[in-house]
């Protein structure tokens, strides 16, 4: 590979050959192009923004195998399934294999015969596994899911610190960091605990402008999440519940109501979660109700909908957890219904945490519970969080732009009045308390504090205490008031001050009856709107599913729905009209090529359907 150019025919030659793509996505060929040069990297993409792509494709073009650390074993799976199905030998070395399996890999790699090899950190850094390694041609080293390294990430984890000692063990060979979320602190503290040499950072861009965020008080819960559901009906989705006892009575509930829906937390057996897994994967059920035990093992590209029954402890699980869903790009949402209990739950669950996690811990709490409660854009909020600016005024995909709240005519009056009252009470209470003091509340304690004497008592009388204490929390959000102690007593910041002294205006929010947005309304921020014939698609993924079952992979794995949208846009009955179809590689060209072409004719000539169309 002498020159830029040349490695770019090499990697786009590749990328179509094997997974049917003309183009890299944006930051793609900069990162492979990174491992081609043997540079060391760190790579942030978001989910869905063809991450591992960065490595498999140079892992194809680069004499010798590759190695890919990797978390879980599932994960490991469906990666190296994914792979082999596009023609490019890989395997896994992890603790489900036996030993004669085992045994055949290490033939296979003595012989050049893979180019990719996944294995669990803590494998990796054995002495028998190092030694073994050092016997092979190495083209370079990928850590997926590498923010596990960091104490500052949020998903930690112990074993990956022995990576550091790759350095020591394979000095010339270039170590590549790949993960989905990733803060500056995070994304240098991946770079020093590899041992990385002067790496190249490469992040895009944490925007998932496919995905239509709402945030909403919870209410009645139930029926908030079958609403979401409704507008998803035989797609696939994720329900997030902070409690094993949440997840267990929201599953049986749904299943009552005639819902595919299984739990998993860490309470069950192994058995029985990777039972639940392997049905959500292979679309025998639809729906999966889940801690956050869920979720990193998981590849499933065509997740339509991610509810939060709860608030999540911090916006990087809030954003590793929604980005689950629509990794194909096309439309997904995303809901979260939260409530100012969730937050002081997930502080009483941390609280035999060591004293500088805790306050860690607290912090990641107040800008989960900012993010809820603050009015501004969604996209805007998430990817200023990760250090990003946001470009243009709406994102067109978020509860605030969508217009699904509206602003408060004043809101400085009705700020003022809830800050007059916390002082009125002495900034003693909480916002519970203050909210129903504001509405005029003829409760007890309220008569025997004597503060049904107040000149602020009934002054929002006219608003329901919900709405109140939703603008109370608005505010706290906004900085105008900060909890305070154990019973997150409310008092007025200096902001505060100045918003009685009429010098600040705040933006408050209520909920508007206008009609919530249509899924379609959300389609113009997905990777390709184009139309499709429904009926068409349909026909495809019965097939697509049948076509699975008889190889014992996942549906997603013959082809994603991306592809099968272009199918049923295309409709080619010809081998040169089906290897213009996105995703259709060589590969799966000659295996599933006869079986779509023939659907494909028979569905057009019962319909009456033009076919082998030509789009731009």
């Amino acid at each position: 590979m002498t020159s830029t150019t040349d490695d770019t025919t090499l990697l786009r030659s590749a990328l179509h050959k094997h997974w049917g793509y003309d183009g890299f996505r944006p930051h793609q060929q900069a990162a492979m192009q990174s491992v081609l040069s043997g540079r060391d990297s760190v790579v942030v993409l978001p989910t869905g923004g063809g991450k591992s792509l960065c490595y498999q494709v140079p892992a194809v073009v680069l004499d010798g195998v590759a190695i890919v650390v990797s978390p879980l074993i599932s994960l490991m799976k469906d990666q190296v399934d994914g792979l082999r199905e596009c023609g490019i030998p890989a395997a896994a070395v992890n603790s489900s294999l036996s030993a004669a399996e085992r045994g055949r890999i290490a033939s296979d790699l003595r012989a050049g015969k893979l180019k990719l090899l996944y294995v669990a950190p803590e494998r990796l850094c054995t002495e028998r596994m190092l030694d073994f390694l050092h016997e092979l041609k190495l083209s370079f080293i990928a850590v997926d899911e590498a923010h596990c390294i960091s104490a500052w990430g949020h998903d930690f984890r112990p074993e990956f610190r022995l990576l550091g000692q790759l350095r020591d063990s394979f000095p010339d060979i270039a170590v590549h960091a790949y993960t989905a979320t990733a803060t500056e602190n995070v994304r240098q503290d991946i770079a020093e605990q590899l041992r990385l040499d002067d790496p190249e950072f490469i992040v895009g861009s944490f925007d998932r402008p496919n995905l239509q965020y709402r945030v909403m008080r919870r209410s009645q819960v139930g029926t908030q999440i079958r609403d979401v559901i409704a507008r998803h009906k035989g797609e696939s989705g994720i329900i997030y519940c902070i409690s094993r006892r949440e997840v267990d009575s929201t599953a049986a509930e749904l299943r009552a109501d005639g819902y595919r829906a299984v739990p998993y937390h860490a309470g069950l057996t192994d058995e029985e979660r990777h039972k639940h897994q392997d049905q959500f994967v292979n679309d025998q059920i639809d729906i999966v109700v889940a801690t956050v035990a869920f979720g990193m093992g998981i590849d499933k590209p065509d997740v339509r909908y991610v509810i939060h029954a709860a608030a999540p402890k911090s916006v990087e699980h809030y954003q590793q957890e929604t980005g689950r869903a629509g990794r194909d790009g096309l439309p997904a949402e995303c809901v979260l219904c939260y409530s100012p209990g969730d937050f002081m739950t997930w502080e009483r669950m941390c609280s035999e945490l060591p004293p500088e996690a805790f306050q860690q811990m607290k912090a990641s709490l107040k800008l989960m519970e900012r993010y809820c409660v603050a009015p501004v854009c969604r996209h805007r909020a998430l990817v200023e969080h990760f250090g990003q600016s946001y470009e243009g005024d709406k994102c067109a995909a978020c509860d605030v732009c969508l217009d699904q709240l509206e602003l408060v005519a004043e809101p400085l009056i009705v700020a003022q009045k809830i800050l007059s009252c916390v002082i009125r009470v002495r900034e003693m209470f909480g916002g519970q308390y203050v909210s129903q003091v504001l509405c005029g509340s003829q409760e007890a304690r309220i008569r025997e504090n004597g503060h049904d004497q107040l000149s602020t008592y009934g002054l929002l009388k006219e608003h329901h205490h919900k709405v109140v204490r939703e603008w109370i929390e608005q505010l706290v959000g906004q900085g105008f008031l900060v909890k305070d102690g154990e019973y997150h007593t409310l008092k007025v910041t200096s902001h505060g001050r100045q918003l009685l002294k009429g010098e600040i205006t705040p933006r408050l929010l209520q909920p508007t009856k206008k009609k919530t947005a249509s899924s379609s309304s959300k389609a113009k921020n997905a990777a390709d709107d184009r139309p499709f014939d429904t009926g068409l698609f349909e026909h495809l993924r019965q097939l697509r599913r049948e076509l699975a079952e008889t190889k014992g992979i996942p549906p997603f794995m013959v082809f994603g729905d991306v592809t099968l949208r272009d199918l049923a846009r295309r409709r080619p009955t010809t081998p040169e009209a089906f290897g213009e179809v996105h995703g259709v590689g060589e590969r799966k060209a000659a295996e599933y090529g006869d079986a779509f072409q023939f659907a494909i004719a028979e569905y057009c000539a019962d319909h009456q359907l033009g076919m082998n169309i030509v789009v731009d």
